[in-house]
């Protein structure tokens, strides 16, 4: 299965395109920090994720405030058929309330 959930900043958004297909797409950059357990150790983890929001989701993803925080769901796919990257596909989003963040 290849579904990712997380809680992060929406820190840089393009503005609202169409592929040439037609399809509304917005391209991102998310980040995330936290504070996980690993062997019984704190250890805070710190990273940014290039994402996207295509179709739908992409005018209400648009609309979303920058520097928001939002718990996002979607899957992890290479940026390009023969590209290494990865980017994190936003299917859902939704606000978090500042005493839930993080």
């Amino acid at each position: 299965m290849n579904q990712l959930q997380v809680t992060a900043i929406i820190a840089e958004r393009e503005i609202l395109r169409y592929t040439p297909a037609g399809l509304p797409i917005v391209n991102a950059v998310l980040q995330h920090s936290s504070q996980q357990m690993e062997a019984g150790i704190a250890r805070l983890t710190e990273f940014d994720v290039a994402a996207l929001a295509a179709g739908e989701i992409s005018g209400r993803f648009s609309q979303a405030s920058l520097g928001g925080v939002y718990q996002f769901t979607g899957f992890l796919a290479r940026k390009s058929r023969n590209s290494k990257s990865l980017v994190f596909h936003i299917i859902d989003f939704s606000a978090v309330t500042p005493t839930s963040a993080f």
